[in-house]
């Protein structure tokens, strides 16, 4: 489990990309999408996979911007959780089952990537408490996913998007389900008061 790994989480930056390069292999992750499939739009994504869509997400590390966590067991990276504000995701907001369920301010978390040998250990879930701390840390009130929730064994392409058991472990609530298998699931960041928004 996650406590024999001893896991650290450190958002990603210029000074982390050849981890992130290191972590998302030759194939970007998967299929080449280096983590841009919810930012690219119907052809924009088919057509820029691979080396295009490498540069454009060091493009936006480049920028300062942080488009999510790496997680690191004994010094190497071993986990990656896409976690930004919605309106970075222009794909979910033409998502038929996964658009917007109201117009409050959302941390959306749209993808997971665990390095083979180290899945099915729990990192997941502890990625999505790392990341409730980082929107926390940035003001955010509202944290959002997008899991698959299939009673089948899926190949870890298939849900990118994490699992719906794995969201319900950090403690996620589900808000909708547009589809059988597709909830939205959210966290609510507590106020300083102890109050609850949302």
């Amino acid at each position: 489990m996650t406590e024999e790994l001893d896991l650290s989480f450190h958002p990603l930056t210029q000074k982390l990309w050849r981890d992130f390069e290191l972590l998302f292999g030759d194939n970007g992750a998967c299929g080449g999408c280096w983590c841009m499939f919810w930012k690219l739009r119907g052809k924009d994504f088919s057509e820029n996979t691979g080396n295009r869509a490498r540069q454009m997400q060091k493009s936006i590390v480049d920028s300062k911007n942080i488009p999510g966590l790496l997680a690191y067991s004994e010094g190497y990276p071993v986990g990656w959780i896409a976690v930004e504000p919605r309106i970075a995701y222009p794909k979910l907001a033409h998502s038929r089952v996964l658009k917007p369920i109201d117009d409050q301010e959302v941390w959306s978390i749209t993808c997971f990537f665990i390095e083979k040998k180290h899945r099915h250990k729990g990192i997941a879930v502890e990625l999505l408490k790392a990341a409730i701390e980082h929107v926390k840390n940035r003001g955010g009130k509202i944290v959002e996913g997008y899991p698959v929730d299939s009673k089948k064994d899926q190949p870890a392409p298939f849900i990118f998007t994490g699992t719906a058991s794995a969201f319900i472990k950090a403690d996620f609530k589900e808000v909708a389900r547009n589809s059988a298998t597709r909830p939205i699931f959210r966290f609510i960041i507590p106020s300083p008061l102890g109050e609850r928004v949302g």
